[in-house]
């Protein structure tokens, strides 16, 4: 059997974040975002989400699937409450569309 047919064919079963964990937009979100927004105790966006949602939205940033990309382009560059602005120097534009994608993979929104 011819192994890149085989390995072809598996391919579409595998589920969509499959390779997320090795995207662009996972590093930039592991780097700035994931200390305050991962899932789990000790990250404050997280646990003000969670507050602020009352459990109708997770308060974890990847499970949500709701974000919207102008919606995060404009929470990173302006920040919100006591989240930071980002600066282009910190996040540039290209790093931001890689964390946009990332975030917005499952979005059931345009």
């Amino acid at each position: 059997m011819n192994h890149r047919l085989f390995v072809l064919v598996l391919l579409p079963v595998l589920p969509t974040g499959a390779f997320a964990a090795d995207s662009p937009g996972h590093k930039i979100f592991d780097k700035w975002c994931a200390p305050c927004h991962a899932p789990g105790p000790g990250h404050p966006g997280t646990q003000a989400l969670d507050t602020l949602y009352h459990g109708t939205k997770p308060g974890a940033l990847e499970q949500r699937n709701d974000l919207t990309a102008p919606f995060i382009r404009t929470i990173v560059r302006q920040g919100v409450y006591s989240m930071p602005f980002f600066r282009k120097t910190e996040i540039d534009d290209a790093d931001l569309a890689s964390l946009v994608a990332y975030l917005t993979r499952s979005a059931t929104t345009p």
